[in-house]
């Protein structure tokens, strides 16, 4: 008997040792080559060889809590706002508080864009996430006209009206279907009419699929063997680039014909040039491509989803948004009959309810960047080299900032006026997101008319709710939409 104690004794001591070498692999990998700089990294840890704290990161945003991941750093280490940490692959740095986040994202000068090359092989690497700031400049200039500008956003209001509304009408008379699903093919059409004027449903199922997989592959761990989502995704842009490319080649053989003007953004794309005047390369429009309708419809889609449900779980703030619509209608001239921008830049409550969901939702809780040479942030050295993590969801989620942050409450942006780096959705600087106007467009543009003569009953309203990707609950937001009357009742 004393013989088995004493193994088992023996076994805990070996493992207690052997996991204490393992937890310190990295650090020795990583740490000991910056010399006397290791010792002023931020608090941290940087978890287990090779897989460092990817582990963790995958169990907590696999629960049902996702912050738990980031609420241990705070637990161990204080709010520093600074950690270090090993994440996809490369050791980093995660930045949480407002001025932390804030200094990374809008000081070029010593930090640049950091995906993980499995992002930048997915997206493309003549994409906005993976050009250099000089390149970026360029696209940026070239393409925000024709997507953001006052002209454009008011060009795209009488397509994006008669979609939304066919829409509700339609599934109106479904019955049960997958709510989010809808949507997100709803804000599909919206940018593939926007930037390639097709509306077939074969090309637009086939590419919606495609951008699916694609999505699952971002979040998840760089595996390229069959079955992993990694994978799928990569064989999934694999036929996207294929199909733009597809697409490229018709363009370029109509060009010059009879009768051909612009049209779209892929017209718009194809024959932009800078004041040199150079024109993009295919590589380069079907980078942008696969980059904007992607980003164009997930989080559009997703934040319309929450927008909706949120406001159906909350009557007091349903009702005040749907007055202000009625009203917005009323005060219309009799000969006018479709939104204008003016009206929409007039729906102040509106705009709070999207705000809001975009706080409380965070669809893309963390962004890259890359420190270019040695950094002190905070009294601490951000190694060049090292990965930087700005976690939007701890800025947006933080209590100090925002009173019981889990809770969506519009009314907490009444006469609020939010500080520098508190409210990022679409991130800051220079690397801001190019098309948010766009996308709250869409989604006011949506919410209007739902709230004007539609209701949501979802099947499952206390369905679990899944992180990874994108925030969402597990069925999809399984319901039923009704119509109602200018009264509310069922028609």
């Amino acid at each position: 008997m004393e013989k088995i104690v004493e193994s088992v004794w023996m076994a805990m001591i070996v493992a207690v040792i052997l996991g204490f070498v393992l937890r310190k692999v990295n650090s020795w990998m990583f740490e000991r080559k910056l010399g006397e700089k290791k010792y002023s990294l931020p608090p941290g840890d940087l978890g287990w060889p090779f897989v460092g704290n990817m582990w963790s990161f995958l169990r907590a945003f696999k629960s049902s809590d996702p912050d738990s991941f980031i609420s241990t750093f705070f637990i161990r280490y204080g709010r520093t706002g600074i950690y270090k940490a090993f994440l996809f692959g490369k050791p980093s740095i995660i930045v949480t508080s407002p001025e932390t986040c804030r200094r990374v994202l809008t000081d070029d000068e010593n930090f640049q864009l950091g995906w993980p090359a499995s992002t930048i092989e997915l997206i493309g690497k003549k994409s906005f996430i993976s050009i250099s700031y000089e390149e970026h400049k360029r696209l940026r200039k070239l393409t925000s006209a024709p997507i953001n500008g006052h002209e454009a956003l008011s060009m795209y209001i009488p397509y994006i009206e008669d979609t939304v509304k066919s829409a509700l009408q339609r599934w109106a008379r479904m019955g049960e279907l997958e709510f989010l699903t809808a949507v997100r093919r709803l804000t599909f059409r919206i940018i593939m009419h926007i930037f390639l004027s097709s509306e077939s449903e074969q090309v637009m199922e086939s590419l919606e699929r495609d951008y699916s997989a694609l999505n699952y592959g971002i979040r998840a761990m760089a595996i390229n063997v069959p079955g992993f989502a990694y994978h799928k995704a990569l064989k999934a842009r694999k036929r996207l680039v294929a199909i733009f490319q597809s697409i490229v080649d018709a363009r370029r053989r109509k060009k010059g014909g009879e009768g051909e003007t612009k049209k779209d953004m892929m017209d718009a794309l194809m024959e932009a040039e800078d004041e040199h005047g150079k024109k993009l390369s295919d590589e380069e429009i079907i980078d942008l491509l696969v980059m904007y309708l992607n980003a164009g419809h997930e989080s559009s889609g997703h934040t319309i989803m929450w927008a909706t449900v949120l406001l159906q779980q909350h009557p007091e703030f349903l009702k005040k948004a749907k007055a202000e619509q009625e009203l917005i209608v009323k005060n219309r001239p009799s000969t006018q009959e479709r939104l204008t921008l003016k009206e929409i830049r007039q729906m102040e409550y509106l705009s709070k309810v999207i705000d809001e969901t975009l706080r409380w939702l965070t669809f893309s809780f963390v962004t890259f960047r890359e420190a270019k040479a040695d950094v002190n942030v905070n009294g601490y050295t951000i190694p060049k080299g090292w990965k930087v993590l700005t976690w939007f969801r701890s800025v947006h989620l933080d209590p100090a900032i925002y009173p019981e942050p889990m809770e969506f409450d519009p009314s907490r942006w009444d006469d609020y006026i939010p500080k520098a780096g508190t409210f990022i959705p679409f991130g800051a600087g220079s690397r801001l997101c190019p098309g948010n106007d766009l996308a709250k467009l869409e989604i006011s543009i949506f919410l209007h008319y739902f709230l004007l003569d539609y209701r949501l009953e979802r099947t499952n309203p206390n369905c679990r709710t899944r992180y990874l990707p994108h925030r969402r609950p597990m069925d999809n937001c399984l319901a039923r939409i009704r119509r109602t009357s200018s009264h509310g009742e069922e028609c």
